[in-house]
């Protein structure tokens, strides 16, 4: 268990402020000028060393990535984008971030944007988030005012610019590239990669994408050391996590723990149990809607970090946890996923246009059982020809829901389909 003196966001329930003031009680913006007086290498370096992995899902690592802009310019500047768009189903972390400790937020993107040698920072926030966008604008207007941001920033000589844009509240918009095309004015439509970011991304300058949550842990891994956020958790899967836990729970919340805790412990220690009893557990989806479901045997003693969830074939994403009983109607809650996929997909690559929408077509005739036992098996080999053969993950991320649910529910779908036969006959 996470001690509370490793805890990065001591106001992550807002019960103090979320102001400037109250911030640098909290321990943010002391000695940022001393950080980054170390240098862009040191910052990279100490980065690496913590282990830290994006948070956003895909768990790319998170000192590696920055390591990836140019050194040099060739004479454009370079950006830090932040990827604050949450539209992942279940996950409901980083709002609490902006909401409430906005402050940690700004000053990652001040030492982030130093280590990568970029100008300004933009983060791009959900449209529906109009509170903690507000709090947000509010908390770096405070920030200039004190001389933190803009020009000769904490007195450092550098200049850094911080700006928020309001998206309109696609799902689509949390992949980096179509993130880039939206904040640029365009369709938010994922690019083609190569060119990645880091060569050609907003307004086709050096860009670096990080979620905001990577971000905002940065400050306080850079004050304690690389090495302190290191030995939190296991090997490769290093450091605390915020963790987002719903339906079926006695309390449903926001929580930060170490990663690698037992799934099991999580939801008994921080939500008081599955509704009716750990018994009463039908099934979780650990990391937001696109990750595979799992079943209760496998909940029973499954580590909540990257390496752990893979070896059972879903993934942390987000960290979302979303707890399902035995009143759940498994099926139907799949169904519902893929009806929001379908709703989601941006158009642009054909197996996913046209897939998302007949995956859940199908999905909707499995509910009922109104199905044929031989489209269970063309719905999954749909869903490998989705899988993997589109230009971002979202066609990954509405085959995956549905391969969970035949891997481990195949047995009830038949049910279904041989019961509504046994009707009509």
């Amino acid at each position: 268990m996470l001690a509370d003196k490793d805890r990065i966001f001591t106001n992550l329930y807002g019960f103090q402020d979320w102001n400037l003031p109250a911030a640098k009680k909290r321990g943010d913006w002391d000695g940022t000028k001393g950080l980054i007086e170390k240098g862009h290498d040191w910052l990279v370096d100490e980065m690496k060393t913590s282990g830290l992995r994006g948070r956003g899902g895909a768990g790319f690592p998170t000192g590696l990535k920055w390591s990836f802009m140019p050194k040099e310019s060739d004479g454009r500047p370079s950006y830090l984008v932040v990827n604050a768009d949450e539209g992942e189903p279940g996950t409901c972390k980083d709002r609490e971030i902006m909401r409430h400790d906005p402050h940690k937020l700004i000053e990652g993107c001040l030492i982030a944007g130093y280590a990568m040698r970029a100008v300004a920072a933009y983060i791009y926030i959900r449209g529906e988030f109009v509170h903690e966008a507000n709090v947000l604008e509010a908390a770096i207007q405070e920030a200039y005012d004190d001389g933190l941001i803009g020009k000769n920033a904490c007195g450092t000589g550098y200049d850094f610019d911080v700006y928020v844009h309001r998206g309109a509240g696609a799902y689509i918009c949390g992949e980096e590239t179509a993130l880039i095309e939206s904040i640029e004015g365009k369709k938010g439509q994922p690019r083609l990669k190569p060119p990645f970011p880091a060569n050609v991304g907003v307004f086709g300058c050096p860009t670096t994408v990080n979620n905001v949550e990577s971000i905002a842990v940065v400050p306080t891994i850079l004050r304690r050391g690389g090495g302190w956020f290191a030995g939190i958790g296991r090997e490769n899967n290093t450091g605390t996590k915020l963790f987002c836990i719903s339906g079926h729970v006695e309390r449903p919340c926001t929580v930060e723990e170490e990663m690698g805790i037992p799934l099991k412990e999580l939801i008994e220690r921080h939500c008081g149990g599955v509704r009716g009893g750990w018994d009463n557990l039908l099934a979780v989806i650990p990391g937001g809607s696109s990750v595979p479901v799992l079943p209760k045997e496998i909940c029973d003693d499954v580590l909540m970090d990257f390496d752990s969830l893979r070896n059972v074939q879903s993934g942390l994403g987000t960290a979302a946890v979303i707890v399902m009983d035995k009143s759940t109607d498994i099926v139907k809650a799949i169904a519902r996923l893929s009806a929001f996929y379908k709703h989601e997909s941006c158009g642009q690559c054909t197996p996913c246009r046209e897939g998302t929408g007949w995956m859940w077509r199908v999905m909707e005739r499995l509910v009922t059982g109104q199905a044929e036992l031989a489209e269970i098996d063309m719905l999954l080999d749909v869903t490998k020809q989705i899988e993997g053969h589109t230009i971002c993950a979202l066609g990954d991320a509405a085959a995956w829901p549905i391969q969970g649910l035949m891997r481990h529910f195949r047995p009830e779908v038949e049910r279904r389909i041989k019961e509504y036969k046994s009707q009509a006959a």
